[in-house]
C-alpha cells in the first residue's frame, strides 16, 4: 500500500470522476448507428426480462420489501403488476434482464453486460415521467431513455478496455453501478457538482467479490449481481439531490483511496474519449442463453449436431480450441451444481449444442442437467488456447470471440475442425442479426402477454420515430401485467 498522508487538503474531483461527469452532462450523441442498436438493445433486454418471468428463482426477488407498500408515481416492472419505488423497481428491472444471461454483453479487459443499466435508466425514466406529468411539465420521452442507454453503455464499456476488475476479484457490476450512478444523477436533474458528489459515491462504495462466478462458489447472486449495482446506482444519486457530499480524491488518494486499496496500487485508466462506441460495438446474444465466450462454441457444436447425434456413443474425444479469457472463466471441470455453474461452463453448453442441435435456458435446470450423457461428453472434452484467438479478442479492430470444436470418434474419424470467429451478435453481424432479435422478442414476449398487447409493445418498439416521441410512463404502462 501506498505510504498514507495526514495532510488534510481539500483536492480536485479525480479525472476520472470529472470526465463522466462531464460526458453525461454536456455531451452530444449524433451517431445514427448508435441510436438504431440502442432501440434493439431496448427491445432485447424487455424481451430478456419478460422471458425471465418463466422462472420462480427469479420471480421470488421481485416485489417490495414489506408487502403491500403503496408508492406515489411508482416504477412499474415489465411483465408485472408491481408498483415499486425508485430503488426497488431498479433491482426488480435489473435482476429481469440479468436472470438468464441473455441481454447485450461487452468483452474487454473486463467483460460485463451493458444493457444492465437499463435497470436503473428505466426506473428513474417511470418515475420522473410521473412526477413531471403530475406537475404539469413535459414527461420523460424514450429518446431520452436510448440516449442514457447510449452513456450508460459508453461509460462502463470504456472503463472495462483497460481496468481489469476480475484479476483483482471484483465483479464486473462495479462499473455498471458507476455507469448508472452518473446517468441516474443526470436524469434526477443533477448539476454538476451533484453528478460527481454521486459518482464520487459509487467510487468509495467499491465493488462485490466475483467468487459466486467461479468454482465453488458459483451461485445465482451472479443473476441478481447487476440488479443490486443499479439500485443502488438510483439510491446515490437520491442522496447526492438531497445535497449529500462527495470525496473528491475517491480513486486517487493514498493509502485510502480505490486504487491503492482495491486496484492493487494500478492507476484506473479511460483508454479512449467517452463518446459512442461501446454502443456501436455491443454484442448481442442473439442465439443462445449463455456465457458469451461460450456463444461461437455452441454456434460449432450446433453446426456439428446432425454429423454427431447419432454417434454420441462412438465419440473418443472432443477438442475445443478457445481463446485466454474463455479458459480463465468458463473452462470448468467436475461438478456443475446449478444452472448458474452450467450456463458459465464452456464444456457443458457444447455438450448441449451437440446434443440437441441448440442451446435454451431449460438445458440449465435440474431435470436436464440429469442427462448422463452431457457428463459423458464433458469428460471427452479437452480445452486448448489459439493464441492468435487470444490476440484477435484483444484487438478493437476485432474483438472477435472465436471457438473451435472437433469431435473425434473411436473408429479413428474426424469431423471437420468448425471454427466460429464471430457471433450472431457481433457488429460484423449486426444486420444479419437484428431479424433474429426480433424473432427472439416476439417469442419470450408470447411467454406473458396476449398477441393484442403483445403486438401493440412489438409496434410501438419498431417504430422507431413514434417510439422516441413517447412518454417513458406509457410505455412502462404498455409492459405492465395486470
Amino acid at each position: 500500500m501506498t505510504e498514507l498522508t495526514n495532510l488534510n487538503e481539500r483536492v480536485e474531483y479525480d479525472e476520472i470522476i470529472t470526465a463522466i461527469a462531464d460526458y453525461v452532462l454536456d455531451k452530444e450523441i449524433d451517431s445514427k448507428e448508435a441510436f438504431e442498436t440502442a432501440r434493439y438493445v431496448l427491445m432485447d433486454s424487455i424481451s430478456c426480462a419478460i422471458l425471465a418471468l418463466e422462472y420462480p428463482e427469479c420471480t421470488k426477488m421481485l416485489g417490495p420489501h414489506v408487502k403491500g407498500t403503496i408508492v406515489p408515481n411508482g416504477v412499474r416492472v415489465p411483465g408485472t403488476s408491481h408498483v415499486l419505488d425508485p430503488v426497488k423497481g431498479a433491482f426488480d428491472i435489473g435482476v429481469l434482464i440479468r436472470w438468464l444471461d441473455y441481454n447485450d454483453t461487452w468483452l474487454a479487459a473486463e467483460w460485463g453486460h451493458p444493457s444492465d443499466n437499463l435497470g436503473s435508466i428505466l426506473a428513474i425514466a417511470d418515475y420522473v415521467s410521473q412526477v413531471r406529468l403530475a406537475n404539469g411539465e413535459e414527461p420523460v420521452k424514450v429518446k431520452e431513455v436510448l440516449e442514457m442507454s447510449i452513456k450508460a453503455h459508453e461509460i462502463q464499456g470504456v472503463l472495462a478496455l483497460q481496468n481489469s476488475l476480475n484479476r483483482v476479484g471484483l465483479d464486473h457490476v462495479f462499473f455498471v453501478k458507476v455507469a448508472s450512478t452518473a446517468v441516474a444523477a443526470k436524469m434526477l436533474g443533477g448539476s454538476c457538482e451533484e453528478v460527481l458528489n454521486a459518482l464520487s459515491n459509487a467510487w468509495v462504495d467499491g465493488g462485490s467479490l466475483r467468487t459466486y462466478r467461479h468454482a465453488p462458489n458459483t451461485g445465482s447472486r451472479k443473476s441478481w449481481a447487476a440488479g443490486d449495482a443499479t439500485s443502488r446506482a438510483v439510491q446515490l444519486a437520491l442522496i447526492a439531490m438531497k445535497g449529500e457530499m462527495g470525496y473528491p480524491g475517491a480513486l486517487t488518494t493514498k493509502g485510502w483511496g480505490f486504487q491503492d486499496v482495491l486496484f492493487k496500487g494500478q492507476e484506473v485508466t479511460l483508454e479512449r474519449e467517452l463518446g459512442s462506441y461501446v454502443m456501436e460495438n455491443v454484442l448481442f446474444k442473439v442465439s443462445f442463453p449463455a456465457e458469451f465466450h461460450a456463444q461461437t462454441a455452441a454456434e460449432a457444436g450446433v453446426t456439428l449436431h446432425p454429423e454427431v447425434k447419432d454417434r454420441l456413443d462412438e465419440i473418443e474425444e472432443i477438442t475445443i480450441t478457445t481463446h485466454e479469457s474463455a479458459i480463465r472463466i468458463i473452462d470448468k471441470r467436475g461438478p456443475l451444481h446449478n444452472p448458474a455453474d452450467r450456463d458459465h461452463s464452456l464444456q457443458y453448453i457444447t455438450a448441449i449444442a451437440l446434443m440437441n442441435g441448440n442451446v435454451v435456458a431449460e438445458d440449465y435446470e435440474d431435470e436436464a442437467a440429469a442427462n448422463p450423457m452431457i457428463d459423458q461428453l464433458r469428460d471427452k472434452m479437452v480445452v486448448v488456447e489459439n493464441e492468435q484467438y487470444t490476440k484477435d479478442y484483444l484487438d478493437p479492430e476485432k474483438r472477435s470471440i472465436a471457438n473451435a470444436v472437433q469431435v473425434k470418434f473411436k473408429d479413428g474419424t474426424t469431423t471437420d475442425n468448425v471454427a466460429v470467429e464471430y457471433p450472431l451478435g457481433h457488429r460484423f453481424r449486426r444486420q444479419e442479426a437484428f431479424p433474429e432479435i426480433v424473432k427472439k422478442f416476439e417469442q419470450n414476449i408470447a411467454t406473458r402477454f396476449a398477441s393484442k398487447q403483445a403486438n401493440a409493445i412489438e409496434e410501438l418498439l419498431l417504430d422507431d420515430e413514434r417510439l422516441q416521441d413517447t412518454p417513458v410512463h406509457e410505455l412502462m404502462a404498455l409492459l405492465a401485467f395486470a
